[in-house]
């Protein structure tokens, strides 16, 4: 999956300031008592450096701090460390991070900053209350209890259980919460869920009360499937796959989040969701960008149910408005993508050892944090036994049929899906791996067939990047979706475990004064986020579709001449691809389409 923007856009969020970003609400929770100070270690005249201490000063262990303080206006933090420092306006705040947040009765913890501006902290609170600790409530809020198992799933009921919660005063009750909605409060460890439907993805948490009415934590969440489903949208099983890239930078620059795949009406035209991407690194699969994924606080207005995050949830981020988008629309799977154009460097190293592989990155996915979000993981390798930003010279065809073969064994009845070039010239991409063995591991492949002309050529001649068929003049043979599925086809892979992909972008080129494709350029057109590229959104007001070509449409207008889908030429490839009985479509990627969801919504209508 194309993945050209990332450095520029971690780049772009590294140099933001730390004033841009979203405030956190007080917590609710109490603590023991405990104090809170600081001190200015540096002046540099138009900056500081200052540190706060926390101490507890109480005889109970507190699992968690947040100091809270003001700055007078023109004073702000431009870096922090050893905490998690955020604002809303002139009013800061400072959580702990994960490995040190918990303080024995007497233990003190330090966390530092830089700051510019004249000011000093004022107003400060520690966990809600004064920082010198004569006003903290002395009663601690209960511990998290045990993340509960699920036993006895049927059709419509599951029964869970978990193990107790501690408190200094007592634990008086549980409330049982159903995707993050509370469906029942139980004085026992135990709670059977009645009135589910069949075939159907539910989360499960549970939160413990004190005698004096205090919530604490949330514990794990546990995922739950009832009986008498299809088993999670196999495309052997009959449903067409809708599936959209949602791209985890996307919430910087491009401002797009997944309330937005509500707000569009994409959210119910569409079976699943790739959430791109995960990293692969010293043969692990790892976080891709922490903030993003699990930590940006959201407001009421920013979230899909409406709700805002608070500081001391478990789970924030992106991975919790899934998490909310998956209770609105319990139809939605989403698959954790790994890898991507940026990040294919570290498969080859990755699948030396297949298994340990498979598990870091079962591990990963199946985090208690956020198990209930995912139903599978995707591999984006590009490529194996090939080059693309970076080349792989030294799996062997075989590594990729037993990277997916590791995967399928650890994630059992989970999706395990790929996503795969569209190379079909012969000895390209396509025949450089095993495809056709390790299509009996996978649900589908994304076959990637966008991107196969652009103005990294940057004379041209102008073609269209996602070409459906041939056609007379066009640069290169093989070079089309007709004979990638073809080739897929021939290597063994049903058809229905092929996914057609469309790109909701254009590429294009400058200089350019023959209208029909074949012309000559003097390199790319400009782009919002990059040259040579631009998104649907943008391209149909500025540049409308002057012309169609192999079943995509090109634009000339000025000098500059674009290509790209539109809602007529993504039907017309609905249309080929059920009559070559593919398992459905996908698209790269969602922040692309327009306001009320045009290219959604004609991959939806054209896949009966």
């Amino acid at each position: 999956m194309r993945f050209r923007h990332r450095a520029a856009a971690l780049a772009a969020t590294l140099a933001l300031p730390m004033a841009g970003l979203v405030g956190l609400a007080s917590p609710a929770q109490a603590a023991t008592s405990a104090t809170a100070t600081f001190a200015k270690t540096s002046d540099w005249g138009n900056g500081f450096g200052g540190k706060w201490t926390v101490k507890n000063t109480g005889t109970t262990t507190i699992s968690s701090w947040n100091v809270e303080w003001d700055f007078p206006s023109g004073t702000k933090v431009t870096s922090a460390w050893d905490a998690t420092v955020t604002n809303s306006g002139d009013h800061w705040s400072a959580k702990n991070v994960g490995w040190n947040g918990t303080l024995a009765p007497g233990a003190t913890v330090t966390f530092g900053f830089n700051g510019s501006g004249p000011g000093s902290p004022s107003n400060c609170k520690l966990n809600g209350g004064s920082c010198d600790g004569t006003s903290v409530p002395g009663d601690e809020a209960p511990s998290a209890p045990g993340t509960p198992t699920a036993s006895g799933v049927t059709d419509t009921s599951a029964k869970l259980s978990w193990s107790a919660a501690t408190d200094d005063k007592g634990v008086k009750n549980y409330d049982v919460l159903r995707d993050g909605a509370k469906v029942a409060t139980v004085t026992g460890t135990s709670y059977t869920d009645n009135g589910l439907t069949k075939g159907t993805d539910y989360s499960y948490t549970v939160q413990a009360r004190d005698t004096a009415d205090q919530t604490g934590p949330v514990s794990g969440a546990v995922k739950v499937t009832t009986t008498g489903g299809d088993g999670g949208g196999n495309p052997g099983g009959g449903e067409e796959v809708k599936l959209g890239y949602f791209t985890n930078w996307g919430v910087y620059g491009r401002n797009y989040h997944v309330k937005n795949l509500v707000t569009s009406g994409s959210a119910e035209k569409i079976t699943h969701i790739n959430y791109a991407f995960g990293n692969v690194q010293g043969g692990k699969c790892t976080i891709g960008d922490a903030y993003a994924d699990y930590d940006k606080a959201y407001t009421a207005e920013q979230s899909v149910d409406g709700v805002a995050d608070t500081w001391d949830q478990p789970l924030r981020g992106n991975f919790n408005q899934l998490r909310k988008l998956k209770a609105e629309y319990p139809h939605i799977k989403v698959i954790w993508s790994f890898g991507g154009w940026t990040w294919s460097g570290g498969f080859p190293d990755a699948v030396k050892n297949p298994a340990a592989f498979a598990k870091s990155c079962h591990d990963l996915v199946e985090d208690p944090r956020w198990a209930d979000v995912f139903d599978g993981i995707d591999l984006d390798w590009e490529y194996p036994n090939a080059c693309g930003l970076s080349c792989d010279e030294t799996s062997a065809p075989n590594a990729f049929s037993n990277m997916m073969k590791a995967m399928r064994a650890e994630f059992g009845d989970d999706l395990v899906t790929a996503a795969t070039t569209a190379d079909a010239t012969d000895g390209g991409k396509i025949d450089a791996a095993d495809y056709g063995t390790a299509a009996q591991y996978i649900d589908w492949y994304n076959v990637m067939t966008y991107d196969f002309f652009g103005a990294w050529a940057k004379n041209g001649p102008t073609a269209p990047h996602s070409p459906l068929t041939s056609y007379d003049g066009i640069p290169q043979q093989g070079f089309n979706s007709a004979e990638a599925i073809a080739k897929f086809k021939a290597k063994g892979v049903p058809a229905d475990k092929l996914l057609l992909g469309i790109g909701f972008y254009g590429r294009g080129w400058t200089g350019v004064t023959q209208s029909a494709p074949g012309g000559t350029a003097t390199g790319p057109a400009a782009g919002t986020y990059e040259t040579g590229i631009e998104d649907y959104k943008v391209l149909k007001n500025s540049c409308p579709a002057t012309g169609t070509v192999a079943g995509t449409a090109y634009a000339h207008c000025g000098t500059n001449w674009w290509s790209y889908d539109t809602p007529a030429t993504i039907t017309s490839k609905m249309d080929w691809a059920e009559q070559q009985g593919l398992g459905g479509a996908f698209f790269w990627e969602f922040s692309g389409d327009t306001a009320n969801g045009e290219l959604v919504s004609a991959i939806d209508s054209g896949l009966k």
